[in-house]
């Protein structure tokens, strides 16, 4: 998906386990037109999760160049993906650098999962970076056409799903050069 994302912070009063009230201000991400629509749309999407008293804090266009959902993966991870290009006239080497946001449960897995999505390019890459996301969520905007209440479904069942936790212990299979002492 590749529009234009807002990220919305929205502060509200949460109660934990123990009955005491605590006040966070959680970042959001919304697929707006304009900034008065992703008010418009945070406040909707918002009304449906929390019953008491919230506020919009802020609102800034997101630096996301695409976003990712995967199954069973429940945090958000920011990829850097540098795109290396060659420029003939000089004779040197381009890069321009994008951000995704993907879903994952680690970063190993956001690496993974960034690799899966630039698979298909045809140009050649690098991820210089890749961080845990504060993002809690991530709201498209679906106009309920037929073709797109299926994107809808498929995107909130990838989003709603739990992370599956393996029984066996993972093997780490990355390989690094070590230098030989002399």
């Amino acid at each position: 998906m590749s529009v234009v994302w807002y990220e919305c912070k929205v502060k509200y009063r949460k109660t934990d386990e123990t009955g005491g009230q605590k006040v966070l201000t959680e970042p959001y991400l919304v697929d707006a037109l304009s900034y008065t629509e992703a008010e418009k749309r945070i406040n909707e999407e918002m009304a449906a999760y929390i019953s008491e008293e919230f506020k919009i804090t802020n609102i800034k266009v997101a630096n996301y160049a695409e976003i990712h959902p995967f199954e069973n993966a429940d945090r958000w991870f920011k990829s850097k993906v540098s795109l290396i290009a060659y420029d003939e006239e000089s004779g040197k080497e381009r890069k321009t650098s994008m951000y995704m946001l993907v879903q994952a449960n680690d970063v190993r897995e956001a690496f993974d999962n960034t690799i899966h999505i630039m698979k298909n390019t045809m140009g050649e890459y690098s991820i210089p970076a890749i961080s845990e996301s504060p993002i809690m969520d991530v709201f498209p905007y679906f106009s309920g056409e037929e073709g797109e209440t299926e994107m809808l479904e498929r995107f909130n069942a990838l989003k709603a799903s739990k992370p599956e936790r393996p029984d066996e212990e993972i093997v780490d299979h990355m390989e690094f050069e070590t230098a030989t002492e002399e």
